[in-house]
């Protein structure tokens, strides 16, 4: 059985007043505590690929399967709080670190739902490397880096089983980047999985790549250079 099935799916959204198709019918699926790589040129609809995946676009045709649970039968926000889309660059919002952590809990759909702890939170810093920034400092004074890792932890903490991580480390340095990657690589774990978008080499942390071009996807050998 597969974890996370997407079945011919298809997008499509006027661009320049005429109806444009990134792809149309495409069709992969992901493994419990996998990792996989996407990559593609610029434009060839990665991110939308994404978004679809988290129902947040409209105009989407094919089928969605989590542990063979269809999206057609929850709502969209029941959804998403199961599929995880994290953008490229983080959410920050006046406050601490611990605010920043619990904004999820802030939004109605989570109003009902108990936040982590204080000390749940601080096992997911030390999971980070984070373990010296202390929870009520100010997080405009955090770097690219760590705010990176913060919005990873961020989603994580809400206890999804799929990320979806649109290119989070675009903007880091190597440093930071491979920083993310090995928190990536600890998060997930059983009954979680991601796809996320990447343009660096290959950093050993994916299970799988696949990559999106001219409207297919195909699955490449993980040692295969990024585009």
């Amino acid at each position: 059985m597969a974890f996370f099935e997407i079945r011919e799916l298809t997008v499509s959204y006027r661009r320049n007043g005429v109806t444009f198709e990134p792809f149309n019918s495409i069709s992969f699926e992901l493994s419990e505590g996998q990792i996989a790589d996407l990559i593609g040129t610029s434009g060839s609809g990665k991110s939308s690929l994404l978004c679809a995946c988290a129902c947040l676009l409209p105009n989407t045709s094919g089928s969605l399967l989590l542990k063979e649970v269809s999206s057609n039968s929850l709502s969209p926000e029941e959804w998403r709080k199961r599929v995880c889309y994290v953008p490229q660059k983080p959410t920050v919002i006046p406050g601490t670190v611990r605010d920043n952590l619990l904004l999820p809990w802030s939004f109605r759909v989570r109003r009902n739902d108990t936040p982590p702890s204080d000390t749940e939170l601080r096992l997911l810093m030390d999971e980070a490397s984070l373990g010296e920034v202390n929870l009520d400092r100010d997080a405009a004074q955090l770097s690219g880096g760590e705010l990176a890792r913060v919005a990873l932890l961020r989603a994580f903490a809400t206890k999804p089983n799929v990320l979806l991580l649109d290119e989070v480390d675009a903007a880091l340095d190597d440093a930071s980047a491979r920083a993310v990657s090995n928190l990536t690589r600890r998060l997930v774990r059983n009954d979680t999985a991601c796809l996320r978008i990447r343009h660096r080499p290959p950093d050993g942390a994916a299970d799988r790549m696949f990559k999106l071009e001219h409207g297919t996807i195909t699955q490449l050998n993980c040692t295969d250079k990024g585009v």
